[in-house]
């Protein structure tokens, strides 16, 4: 997986670029919902399998678990703008397993889940797959996967931003 603060940094992006309003609370959704899908990893302490429907990058990585949260949010806290709640959620949750799907390691996610339970890779997967667990992100790997965070995330979110500060500044 991408590390905590990748998913964040991409979250924060979705949300600003989208959300002109800068409603309440978007913002927290929005980079909740990035880090959510891994919540998945409860799954190893009561024995699921990796490759399981419900095993880590499974269905909480998956369209469907997208689309459900974002139903979800967009109903409980969308109010009067549902449209741009559901589609800040929507985009952050389901940008949690594409970031997943361009790392080096795992088994792949499973975005297709409940229909089909196939596990993805995209042919890109240059970002550092970011180790489980707090002491084991604090090594040497763990600055690795930061670097390659901030090359391959950090910096497209920075490019977006520039453009959408260009072309705002040329309006």
């Amino acid at each position: 997986m991408a590390s905590i603060f990748g998913h964040v940094i991409a979250g924060f992006t979705i949300s600003k670029v989208i959300d002109a309003k800068n409603l309440k609370w978007l913002l927290l959704a929005a980079i909740f919902s990035t880090i959510l899908p891994d919540f998945d990893v409860v799954g190893f302490k009561f024995g699921i399998h990796y490759n399981h429907p419900l095993g880590h990058r499974g269905f909480t990585h998956s369209i469907s678990f997208a689309l459900i949260w974002a139903l979800i949010l967009m109903f409980t806290l969308g109010r009067k703008y549902k449209a741009i709640w559901f589609v800040v959620v929507f985009f952050s949750t389901i940008s949690h397993g594409i970031l997943d799907a361009m790392t080096s390691g795992g088994e792949g996610v499973g975005f297709f889940i409940p229909f089909n339970n196939d596990r993805f890779f995209f042919s890109f997967r240059e970002i550092l797959v970011s180790p489980l667990g707090i002491k084991n992100f604090f090594s040497s790997w763990g600055i690795k996967v930061l670097f390659s965070e901030f090359k391959y995330i950090l910096l497209p979110c920075f490019f977006i931003f520039l453009v959408r500060f260009l072309i705002k500044k040329l309006n």
